[in-house]
């Protein structure tokens, strides 16, 4: 038997996850969160969205928001959302095309390659808990050099009106 070195074997493993994926219309693994998006579609019985943009995920009700975290605390981060040129507008998208879009939204906590903690969220909730602090942002954001809103929900946020999954 010949003895691989931990390179050699990673190089392997490395392929193979992205054949894998490639076979499966999961997309590229190694692209941001894509890996744990795969696990989590897999693991709640859900598809895999085959897009980049837009939903991660289609359970049972249609498409879905997957968030994920490493943290020691679960948290549920929605960051880079395009900015529009009025709050009006900008809560329509929000509302029309960005989160209320979803009605189902999933919080996942990873700890060693593992979902330790999941939760689901209902899409009109996590708009009523986002949208005052994307708003409190909003002005602020258009003179910065990368204007996009960004704002989490918080572990007792995710906790206290989340369903418990894992």
């Amino acid at each position: 038997m010949i003895m691989k070195t931990p390179e050699q074997r990673y190089a392997e493993l490395f392929k193979e996850m992205y054949d894998l994926c490639n076979e499966q219309g999961w997309g590229d693994p190694f692209s941001y969160a894509v890996s744990r998006e795969i696990m989590i579609a897999n693991v709640l019985g859900h598809k895999k969205a085959d897009t980049y943009s837009g939903a991660d995920g289609i359970d049972t009700e249609g498409e879905c928001e997957y968030k994920s975290t490493i943290n020691k605390n679960i948290n549920g981060a929605y960051n880079g959302i395009s900015v529009q040129p009025t709050w009006e507008k900008q809560e329509t998208y929000l509302r029309e095309e960005k989160i209320g879009k979803y009605k189902n939204h999933y919080m996942a906590r990873f700890e060693e390659g593992k979902i330790v903690e999941c939760y689901r969220l209902d899409g009109e909730k996590v708009l009523d808990l986002l949208v005052p602090k994307l708003k409190k942002k909003f002005s602020k954001t258009l003179s910065k050099k990368d204007p996009r809103l960004g704002a989490s929900l918080t572990k007792k946020e995710i906790h206290t009106y989340g369903e418990r999954l894992i």
